[in-house]
């Protein structure tokens, strides 16, 4: 427990906001390497990504994390400084402590501990670790991906330590992820004076019937792991100010979370529909995929994770694929079976990021049964 607590503490102190990693992976170097595992740096830009591998042939499994984190907030708001990490009520508080430095530093212990009792264990056991996760992420393991492919190289397992739990350590597991798209409408018009609305063509008018129809929309009715494909508005403006002016163009930003029964190019193709059917015919758009969707297919990760859970942790977790997006969604195109588990996830991104720091010895603890029942049968 100690040594989970300790690692994560120096991980913590460490104010490695995205895209920097400010020596974190550097620190988790130094703890692998004389054990015998080896390194390979992938440096973009500002962004650090690094892999840690031991031993070769199968099974392959490896670890996913990432070192970077959102920026604190006010620092004063904070009962601890975000990069200071202090302890009360049995809670370790700090910026990225459960986003997802806690988990890494379990992961890494984990492996000390499973290396140190099975040194000549089969197959390979690894580590990816990025620091472009929390940002645009064009940078971090997806050009790991790329390097991968190009060398015909993958795990055939992936454990993502994104903080999944919800009410109790353990409680979900993700089996995958919705995909996540944004779209950029500007909806063109005709400036004018509002007392003249003969003389103008109001943008505004013109898209409230087209968002009425765009959030009511049925997407798809989702399946056994994903929840319904949805849309959310996420922004909209227009104006000059003047209240007897009317705007000339109004923006919109939307996100869809959507499922497998709603890829990108149909709802790209349903969304052309709506504002054909709106008769808006001036506009300009722009779509952006941050990830398609995925899910993992019931495997050997998968048994020896919900194995583990209920040994070591004593529950039986919810499956499904809730959250946002993760680095996961890079490495399932590949074939790998990717699964996530990870710590709380109730202050992730609020001040006062927090974990229950009996947690931290329990999730290493976790890991490391994983690694067992995957090895050493």
């Amino acid at each position: 427990m100690s040594r989970t607590l300790d690692l994560t503490r120096e991980l913590v102190a460490r104010p490695s906001i995205t895209p920097q990693d400010a020596g974190c992976q550097h620190l988790v170097a130094e703890r692998l390497l004389p054990l015998g595992f080896g390194v390979e740096w992938f440096l973009c830009g500002n962004v650090s990504n690094v892999l840690f591998t031991r031993g070769f042939g199968k099974p392959s499994f490896w670890f996913l994390g990432h070192t970077d984190v959102v920026p604190p907030g006010p620092e004063e708001l904070w009962t601890f400084l975000p990069f200071n990490p202090g302890e009360k009520n049995g809670e370790l508080y700090g910026r990225g402590v459960a986003d997802m430095k806690g988990a890494v530093a379990a992961m890494v212990v984990a492996l000390e501990d499973f290396v140190t009792r099975n040194p000549d264990h089969p197959g390979q056991v690894g580590l990816l670790l990025t620091s472009d996760e929390e940002g645009s992420a064009v940078d971090g393991v997806v050009r790991v991906v790329e390097e991968l492919k190009r060398r015909g190289v993958r795990p055939d397992h992936c454990l993502v330590g994104e903080p999944s739990s919800q009410l109790t350590l353990g409680d979900t597991i993700r089996v995958g992820r919705r995909g996540s798209i944004y779209l950029r409408l500007r909806v063109n018009g005709e400036q004018g004076h509002t007392a003249f609305p003969e003389n103008l063509d109001n943008p505004v008018h013109r898209i409230a019937p087209f968002l009425d129809d765009l959030v009511s929309q049925q997407w798809d009715q989702g399946d056994e792991d994903f929840p319904a494909s949805h849309c959310q508005i996420a922004w909209l403006d227009a104006g000059t100010g003047a209240g007897n002016v009317t705007p000339a163009h109004v923006d919109l930003l939307a996100n869809f979370r959507n499922g497998p029964g709603s890829p990108s190019r149909d709802i790209e193709a349903r969304v052309s529909e709506l504002l054909a059917k709106h008769a808006i015919e001036d506009y300009d758009i722009a779509w952006e995929i941050v990830g398609e969707p995925f899910r993992s297919e019931p495997g050997a990760l998968r048994d020896a994770v919900l194995e583990a859970a209920e040994e070591v942790l004593g529950v039986y977790p919810d499956l499904n694929t809730g959250g946002g997006t993760s680095d996961g969604r890079y490495i399932a195109p590949l074939g790998t079976e990717v699964l996530e588990l990870g710590l709380l996830n109730t202050s992730i991104h609020h001040v006062d990021e927090r974990t229950p720091i009996p947690d931290l010895g329990r999730l290493r603890q976790t890991y490391l049964d994983i690694l067992q029942r995957l090895f050493i049968p």
